[in-house]
């Protein structure tokens, strides 16, 4: 198996075991024990929770930052603004089990700083769909925009339903409240 594929396989096994008994409860040695590897084996990749966690939180963000760098390429159309949120929701769907062990787990988290880290990339995003001279009611619809995303993924996780289908009924709110933010719209 490659190193890619082991790091990997550790990070979904790591996250699974958090999601499960809390970050603060689980080991290194179970990690390592449902991974079927030596301590040692899992040290060559991580030498402790805290590496496994950013690591996931890094590889979450790397999109998410090449995402705020071509907005900050595009015009600020309507049609850059519907783009950006789009590719959003399919980052965030991709990090879908993080940020739920991430919103479950904040008191464990607190010293790690990796919310501020995401906090400051979603404001980051949201600055890239509001205009400069919009209204209140206008910078609300943004931030209701992005929230609609992040909410959605939790509040409808029980709601059986293709998860693409429910990222595009989300998308589908984001996008109409941005329309209806949009300067000149």
């Amino acid at each position: 198996m490659a190193r890619g594929d082991t790091r990997q396989r550790i990070q979904d096994v790591a996250l699974e075991l958090f999601a499960e008994k809390g970050y603060e409860s689980t080991s290194l040695r179970e990690i390592a024990e449902r991974l079927d590897v030596t301590k040692a084996a899992l040290y060559y990749h991580f030498k402790t929770k805290e590496d496994i966690l950013v690591s996931l939180a890094e590889d979450l963000g790397a999109p998410l930052d090449d995402l705020i760098e071509w907005g900050k390429g595009q015009p600020r159309t309507l049609a850059t603004k519907k783009e950006l949120l789009d590719r959003y929701s399919v980052a965030l769907m991709g990090g879908v089990k993080l940020f739920r062990f991430m919103q479950e787990n904040q008191a464990a988290l607190r010293n790690l700083h990796l919310g501020e880290t995401f906090k400051d990339r979603m404001f980051a995003v949201q600055g890239l769909l509001r205009d400069e001279d919009a209204s209140l009611a206008d910078q609300v619809r943004c931030t209701t925009a992005i929230f609609s995303l992040h909410a959605g993924f939790f509040a409808l996780r029980d709601v059986d339903a293709d998860p693409e289908v429910k990222r595009l009924a989300m998308l589908e709110v984001a996008q109409d409240l941005i329309t209806a933010s949009h300067h000149g719209a």
